[in-house]
C-alpha cells in the first residue's frame, strides 16, 4: 500500500511538470469554434441612450461577419427576456433570420432586467454547460430597472456582480458590454468587464458602435486578414473567400458613395454591376463585400477606405495568433505567439518559414507606433514566433497587429489591447524590446522675454554678488528681465542651497540692488564736487598769472566799448593789424575805458573773496537791435562773463569764454588776425 501511494505521488508529480513545461511552452492551437451572445437592450430608457436605434444595424453587421461553423444567439430584454434569433450554428439560414428579425429591435420594453437577461442566455445547455468560449455581448444604457423602489434595483445591481457573473466567469464566460452613450451606468458596465476579463466601451455614433462590435467580435471570433496596402491587397491560391468591409468616409453619404473593387485581370465590380460569387451589401455607413473563389492576384480598391477597413480571408493557409488577453501591466506582461497551419497541421518546414517576414507592430491611440522583425535569424524549430511586451509609454488602449508577408501570400492578425499601471505607479515610458519609430519632438512652451529696459551700468559688477533665484519662489520684487541665460530655464529641482537656508528678510540682489544704488549715487557726487574744485582752482591759477591792469594799459590798443546799459549803443568793429605778431600769449589789441577797468577789478576781487557769481547782462548784438529782447531768468557762471580780454590765461581756450556765439566781442576776436 504505501509503495503504491509512493508510485501515485510520483506519476501525479511527473503530470504536474508535463503540464508546466507545456505551459511554458505556449504550444499555438487551432481555436475552438467560438460561441457568441448577443443580449440587446430594448426597455424606455433607450429612447435616450439610442434616438437613432443604431442597435438594429449593428446587430445586422454582426450577423453577417460571424464565421462559418460558430454558434451565436441573440436575445431582447426589458421587463422580460426574449430569445430574438435562436442559438443555433451560424449558417446562411441563420444570418437571413437574423437580418430579417433585426427590425424587431425597438425602446419599447417597461422596465431594465439586466441579470434576467445574463441568465436566461447563459443556459449552459446549449454547450453542456462550458462557457470557456463563450462570449457576452451586451448593447444596453446599464441602467437596472427593475422596480420603482431604488433601493430593489440596487440590490439587484449587486446581486449581478456578486452572484450571476462570478459563476459564469468560474465557467470561462467573457463579457463585453457596450455602452450607447455616457448617460449609462458606466461604473457597473465597467465593473461587469473587468472581473470577466472583457473590454468595456461607449459609443455614441452608428461608426463607433460598428467599431466597437468589431472589437468585441474580434476577441471573441479572431479571423484572418489580408493586409491593405495603400487601395490594395494581394489574394494568394488559397484564399477560397475573402469578405472586405470597406467603411465610408467622413463626408460620404449614399448619395455620394462610390466604390469599385478592381479584378488583377482589370474587370470591375461594383455594386450594380456584380458576377454571380460577389455579394455586396451596402449599410449606412459601410459597405460590406464577400467574393467566392476568387481570382489570384492584385485586388486594388477604387473609393475612399474609412477607419476600420479590413479583408478578411478563409483559407486553408492560416496563420494563428494564440489569444490575447484585453488588457496587461508590467506584473503580467502580454504574451504573444504565432504559427502558421495547413489546414489542420502546424507548418514546422524550415524552407516554408525561411522565406516569411513576421513583424509585431504596436500603435498608441494618437498614432504613435513601433515595429520588431520577430522572424530574423532562423526559423524557430517549433515553428512558433515568440514575443513579449512588458512595458508601454503610457496607460492606454493599444493595436496590436502581426502580419506575416511570403513570396505568395500574407496574412494579418489585429487585436486591441489595454495597458494598465497600478495606481501611485509612473509608467516607464518606452516599449520593453520594441523600437520606437522617430516622432516629432514635443514643442516646450517658450515663457516671453520682457524687453530689456534701459539701465544705468553701475559702478561695480552687481551679477558677481546677485544669487539666481531658483525656479518655483516668488521673488519679493521681480528684478529687471535683460535677456534669457540658461539659468532661466534650469530644472525645477535644482534649488540654489544659500537661499534655502538664508535667514534674510528680503533676498540677496535686493541687497546687492541696493548697494550698487548707493555707490552710483556716491560716485555721481563725488565727480561733481571734484570737477566743481578743479574749476575754482583753475580760476584762482589763472587770477595768480594774470598780468596787471597798468600792463594792458601799454599794450593794448584802445577800444572803446559800449557801457552796460539796458539799451547798449552799438560798438564800432576794430581795425585789424596789418601783421600779427607771432607770440606764445595772445595779446590783447583793445584797450578798454578807465570805468570799464575799473569796474572788471572790482568784480574780479569780489568773485575771488565771495567765490559768488555775479549776474551780467549780455551785450546785444548790433544785427538784433530790431530783434524783440528776450526774457533770460536764468542765474549766470563766470563762464558768462566776456574775458576776451585775458586770453593769456593758461589751460582756458577761446571757447570757454561763455558768450553766445553771436556776441560783437567774439566775432570781433575772431576777425582780428592776433586773435
Amino acid at each position: 500500500m504505501p509503495r503504491l501511494m509512493g508510485l501515485l505521488a510520483l506519476i501525479f508529480a511527473v503530470s504536474l511538470s508535463t503540464l508546466a513545461a507545456a505551459q511554458e511552452t505556449g504550444d499555438v492551437q487551432l481555436p475552438a469554434k467560438p460561441d457568441v451572445r448577443i443580449i440587446v437592450d430594448i426597455s424606455g430608457s433607450m429612447k435616450d441612450s439610442d434616438p437613432g436605434n443604431l442597435r438594429q444595424p449593428a446587430v445586422r453587421l454582426l450577423a453577417r461577419l460571424l464565421p462559418e461553423g460558430a454558434t451565436a444567439g441573440v436575445w431582447t430584454f426589458g421587463q422580460y427576456v426574449n430569445m430574438l434569433v435562436p442559438h443555433r450554428e451560424v449558417t446562411g439560414q441563420w444570418r437571413e433570420t437574423a437580418i430579417e428579425r433585426s427590425e424587431q429591435i425597438n425602446s419599447v420594453a417597461l422596465r431594465t432586467n439586466l441579470g434576467k437577461a445574463i441568465e436566461v442566455a447563459s443556459d449552459g445547455y446549449y454547450t453542456d454547460g462550458d462557457l470557456s468560449r463563450t462570449h457576452f455581448i451586451l448593447l444596453t444604457d446599464g441602467k437596472v430597472d427593475i422596480s420603482k423602489d431604488p433601493a430593489a434595483n440596487a440590490a439587484e445591481e449587486q446581486r449581478i456582480l456578486e452572484k450571476v457573473v462570478p459563476a459564469l466567469v468560474a465557467n470561462g464566460a467573457t463579457f463585453h458590454p457596450i455602452a450607447l452613450s455616457e448617460a449609462g451606468d458606466t461604473e457597473f458596465l465597467r465593473a461587469l468587464a473587468k472581473m470577466s476579463g472583457g473590454r468595456y466601451q461607449v459609443a455614441e455614433t452608428a461608426d463607433e458602435l460598428n467599431l466597437a462590435f468589431l472589437e468585441a467580435l474580434n476577441t471573441a471570433a479572431p479571423q484572418e486578414q489580408i493586409p491593405i496596402e495603400g487601395n490594395g491587397f494581394t489574394v494568394d491560391d488559397g484564399v477560397r473567400e475573402f469578405t472586405a468591409l470597406i467603411f465610408w468616409g467622413e463626408a460620404e453619404t449614399s448619395a455620394t458613395r462610390e466604390l469599385e473593387l478592381i479584378r488583377p485581370d482589370e474587370k470591375v465590380v461594383n455594386l450594380a454591376d456584380s458576377p454571380d460569387n460577389v455579394r455586396w451589401v451596402r449599410e449606412a455607413g459601410y459597405d460590406l463585400i464577400t467574393v467566392n473563389e476568387p481570382v489570384a492576384g492584385q485586388w486594388r480598391i477604387n473609393g475612399e477606405l474609412g477607419e476600420g477597413s479590413r479583408v478578411t480571408v478563409v483559407s486553408d493557409l492560416r496563420m494563428v495568433v494564440n489569444p490575447l488577453s484585453t488588457s496587461f501591466s508590467a506584473q503580467e506582461p502580454l504574451a504573444i505567439e504565432i504559427a502558421f497551419f495547413e489546414q489542420q497541421d502546424k507548418i514546422t518546414n524550415p524552407d516554408f518559414l525561411g522565406v516569411l517576414e513576421v513583424s509585431l507592430t504596436i500603435t498608441s491611440e494618437d498614432g504613435r507606433s513601433g515595429t520588431k522583425v520577430l522572424s530574423e535569424g532562423q526559423p524557430p524549430e517549433d515553428g512558433i514566433y515568440r514575443d513579449t511586451v512588458n512595458r508601454l509609454p503610457a496607460p492606454g488602449l493599444y493595436e496590436i497587429a502581426v502580419i506575416a508577408d511570403g513570396q505568395t501570400f500574407s496574412r494579418k492578425f489585429s487585436a486591441s489591447v489595454g495597458y494598465t499601471v497600478p495606481e501611485g505607479a509612473a509608467p516607464d515610458g518606452s516599449v520593453a524590446g520594441l523600437p520606437q519609430e522617430p516622432q516629432p519632438k514635443a514643442e516646450v512652451p517658450v515663457p516671453p522675454v520682457e524687453q530689456a529696459q534701459p539701465t544705468i551700468v553701475p559702478p561695480i559688477d552687481v551679477s558677481q554678488v546677485e544669487e539666481p533665484l531658483a525656479q518655483g519662489k516668488e521673488p519679493s520684487a521681480p528684478p529687471e528681465k535683460t535677456s534669457a541665460t540658461p539659468a532661466d530655464t534650469a530644472a525645477p529641482n535644482a534649488q540654489d542651497p544659500e537661499e534655502d537656508t538664508s535667514a534674510l528678510p528680503v533676498p540677496l540682489w535686493v541687497l546687492a540692488a541696493g548697494a550698487g544704488g548707493i555707490a552710483l549715487l556716491a560716485g555721481v557726487v563725488w565727480a561733481v564736487i571734484r570737477q566743481r574744485r578743479k574749476h575754482q582752482e583753475a580760476q584762482a591759477a589763472a587770477a595768480a598769472d594774470r598780468e596787471t591792469i597798468d600792463d594792458l594799459e601799454e599794450d593794448a590798443d584802445p577800444e572803446p566799448e559800449a557801457e552796460p546799459e539796458p539799451e547798449p549803443e552799438p560798438e564800432p568793429e576794430p581795425e585789424p593789424e596789418p601783421e600779427p605778431e607771432p607770440e606764445e600769449i595772445p595779446e590783447v589789441t583793445e584797450e578798454a575805458p578807465a570805468d570799464d577797468m575799473s569796474e572788471l577789478e572790482a568784480v574780479i576781487d569780489e568773485h575771488e573773496a565771495d567765490e559768488e557769481i555775479p549776474e551780467l547782462e549780455d551785450v546785444a548784438d548790433p544785427s538784433d537791435a530790431d530783434a524783440p529782447e528776450e526774457e533770460d531768468d536764468e542765474e549766470f557762471g563766470l563762464e558768462d562773463f566776456d574775458l576776451s580780454e585775458f586770453d593769456d590765461l593758461p589751460d582756458f581756450d577761446e571757447d570757454e569764454s561763455g558768450l553766445p556765439d553771436n556776441d560783437p566781442k567774439k566775432q570781433a576776436d575772431e576777425k582780428d588776425p592776433k586773435k
